[in-house]
């Protein structure tokens, strides 16, 4: 039997470092998944768009979102185009989860900020089902590294960086971002001086660039909701 196609659809992003370190994910996908035909779009900015990309694909195929949350994206876009087809499925989004905590620490080791205080640094969303993911990764991240874990957003709530990082000082920023983009630049900028992680995928590092838990947790998504099309 065929298995399902795995369309990967990531928000998209002018930055070149970011699209390739995105693109660099579904091909990793990919090479793990021979029998599986994987295939990439796009929500925003780049294309082919993930109606257009859908349409391409005959037979069933599980979408799987390449974003940290729920939100307007995941229930209005890709929950739309899935369901004028029997034969589609959406996966849920890659946060929050134990495999994007173990990136970020990762991440923090590199900063050598030992017992610093966290600010953890979401894109933000006007859509209320985007909040429980971004406390829930903040949680994780506060039980995977024992340390203090506060949440700041980016845009749409608050309370924003440059506020949380008024109030600690001495905190370093962990980008839970997932590549060079906007708001990598944005956070970058509204850090200053406080020790900022590389996003999650960032394949201008010499080690670890992709992590091999985010492929785990891509093929972690599409395995779960394969299954109603199998």
């Amino acid at each position: 039997m065929i298995r399902p196609a795995l369309l990967a659809v990531s928000h998209g992003t002018a930055d070149v470092d970011g699209a390739r370190a995105i693109a660099g994910l579904v091909e990793r996908v990919a090479r793990a998944l021979p029998d599986v035909a994987v295939h990439g779009a796009f929500v925003d900015v780049q294309q082919p768009d993930a109606a257009s990309a859908l349409a391409d694909i005959d037979g069933p195929v599980v979408i799987v979102p390449l974003l940290l949350s729920s939100g307007f994206h995941v229930h209005h876009d890709l929950h739309g185009v899935a369901a004028a087809r029997t034969d589609a499925v959406v996966a849920d989004p890659m946060g929050p989860d134990p495999l994007l905590a173990d990136v970020l620490a990762t991440r923090l080791d590199g900063l050598d900020r030992d017992g610093a205080p966290v600010i953890l640094a979401v894109a933000g969303s006007r859509d209320e089902r985007s909040v429980p993911d971004a406390e829930g990764m903040a949680s994780l991240l506060r039980e995977r590294i024992d340390r203090p874990v506060e949440l700041a957003y980016l845009a749409a709530r608050r309370p924003d960086l440059p506020t949380a990082l008024e109030g600690t000082p001495d905190a370093v920023v962990a980008t839970y971002l997932l590549a060079r983009g906007y708001f990598f630049d944005l956070a970058a900028r509204l850090s200053g001086e406080h020790a900022l992680t590389p996003p999650l995928l960032d394949d201008l590092l010499d080690d670890d660039g992709i992590p091999s838990a985010l492929v785990d947790l891509v093929i972690g998504r599409y395995l779960a909701a394969d299954s109603p099309l199998s």
